[in-house]
């Protein structure tokens, strides 16, 4: 009897928190008066209340791969690291959500190159007028966390460009079934999508498509001058059924291919949990699916949404196999983060297919050990196959990476007269310590470009000299083997040493570091 009473007040509080109205006038969406004139929302409480088995969501169902931390791997075996780029950051936001809700952290839930990628470095922009779309930072210091080797980070940065510049083709694919009820789902959607709206002009198209028993086509070709038509549309919208989120996918595509604007912006973004349940519902098929569909100059944006049943997984299989970006949305603030704020990076590719490979010469380096990018590993012949998928880059973008490095003649050996490690050094050793190389293709272009840049080890400095971008770096890091799957684990006060007093915005990590102290 009790569980039935909760349910039913669940319900009912799910009601009224979509009744008290999710209209495009609110003012977390900054949108004018005079813009929000007919986009008001008159909701029936029947057409709220959600429908079939997804009414409530009884414990906690979120879904998540389980990715084992990266080892050392020897330099004489394997002289050369491959992995495909990543700019994802939804790792970091939808942990920052369990630990707002003060919740126990789910190891898997724990990327750690996404919660290096969420932060913004001084990193040099490609020249002016240069052929390259994409520019190489290197710095190589000792590794804060282990005195047994030294780190080195690698940062990429996107050319910039105006979007407003260029015309765009969007197509909104929202899930709208019964599991999207709560304040934080549907009703953050469309305001977050509002806030998008509101930045697009007269040659801009707007689509909207839904999906729950079935996809509808809600709103198609609409100019993105006409805000109080797509506000209307988008207001609209009510949860209940179940998902079919394969059919909305193939429809939300066909839309995109119509209104197509060559030299454009066409981009499908999709908004759900990711919790599918009808049709073609399964990682592997939903992967097979959207790999059918990336070839046709058509990018792809995944926004997650919500809590409890939350299916990671399936969200960043799709982004990942459809020249697509993954960002979770936890708040308002995070939607105008993404959608506003950085609109040119989410939603403009300026480098496809972007893969790295370090090559590290064995004369200089014993190990190496790459930080995360544990589910972006590509093998060495992958490099150099432009047929191979790998991650997309968006202008502005950023890409860090860090490895740790054993110098040649520093193993992990004993000291005799203490049995402690031997911290590692480059004493005796000079030259060439590694290459980086990075391809990537332009967007609308299927040949691969290569950028170098060698690294020497006279390029050390001291852990007293490292800028801020590795002491950011390394904090970012430090906090994710915290919360994930490595075996070490450091202090808050640890975490907090790098990322304090320094010139770029931390702000965020120190503000889940207190939160993470009060679990």
């Amino acid at each position: 009897m009790k569980k039935r009473l909760n349910r039913t007040i669940a319900v009912i509080m799910a009601i009224m928190m979509m009744c008290a109205g999710t209209s495009c006038g609110s003012s977390d969406t900054m949108v004018s008066s005079e813009k929000m004139k007919s986009a008001e929302v008159y909701m029936d409480a029947e057409e709220c209340a959600p429908s079939g088995d997804n009414m409530m969501i009884e414990g906690n169902s979120e879904e998540y791969d389980h990715n084992a931390e990266n080892t050392f791997l020897s330099t004489a075996e394997h002289p050369l690291s491959t992995f495909s780029t990543d700019v994802d950051t939804a790792s970091f936001t939808n942990v920052r959500r369990m630990l707002d809700n003060g919740q126990e952290v789910a190891p898997d839930a724990v990327r750690t190159e996404e919660f290096i990628n969420y932060f913004k470095y001084d990193y040099t922009a490609p020249q002016a007028g240069s052929a390259d779309k994409l520019s190489i930072t290197t710095e190589l210091s000792d590794c804060p966390w282990n005195e047994q080797s030294k780190l080195m980070l690698i940062g990429l940065q996107a050319q910039d460009i105006e979007v407003k510049d260029i015309d765009s083709n969007i197509v909104f694919l929202i899930d709208v079934s019964g599991s999207m009820y709560t304040e934080n789902k549907l009703p953050l959607v469309q305001k977050a999508f509002a806030m998008l709206a509101e930045n697009l002009g007269a040659n801009d198209r707007i689509s909207i498509v839904t999906y729950a028993g079935a996809d509808e086509v809600v709103l198609e070709g609409e100019s993105g001058s006409n805000y109080s038509d797509i506000c209307k549309a988008l207001d609209s919208l009510r949860a209940g059924g179940g998902t079919a989120g394969a059919a909305g996918i193939n429809t939300a595509y066909s839309i995109a291919e119509k209104y197509f604007i060559e030299g454009g912006n066409n981009r499908v973004i999709l908004a759900t949990d990711g919790d599918l349940n009808i049709g073609v519902s399964s990682k592997e098929g939903l992967t097979s699916l959207i790999e059918e569909k990336r070839d046709n100059g058509i990018y792809l944006s995944v926004l997650g949404f919500g809590m409890g049943n939350y299916k990671d997984n399936k969200l960043e299989a799709l982004a990942d196999n459809g020249n697509g970006n993954y960002a979770y949305i936890d708040t308002i603030d995070e939607a105008r983060r993404v959608l506003v704020t950085e609109m040119n990076g989410t939603l403009f590719t300026v480098a496809k297919d972007a893969k790295v490979q370090v090559e590290f010469d064995p004369k200089t380096v014993s190990a190496y050990k790459l930080v995360g990018y544990e589910n972006r590993l590509l093998s060495e012949k992958d490099f150099a196959d432009d047929t191979k998928d790998a991650g997309d880059i968006g202008a502005g973008q950023q890409v860090t990476v860090l490895y740790e490095i054993i110098p040649a003649g520093s193993e992990m050996r004993a000291n005799s007269n203490t049995n402690e490690p031997v911290p590692c050094s480059f004493d005796g050793l000079e030259g060439r310590l590694l290459n980086v190389s990075v391809r990537y293709k332009e967007r609308d272009e299927n040949e691969s470009k290569l950028i170098e840049m060698p690294v020497e080890i006279g390029s050390y400095v001291t852990p007293e000299s490292i800028s801020d971008n590795m002491k950011l770096a390394c904090s970012a890091a430090m906090f994710a083997k915290t919360l994930g799957n490595s075996e070490e684990k450091y202090t808050a006060e640890q975490i907090r040493k790098y990322a304090e007093g320094i010139s770029l915005d931390s702000s965020e990590l120190l503000n889940m570091l207190e939160k993470y102290e009060r679990l």
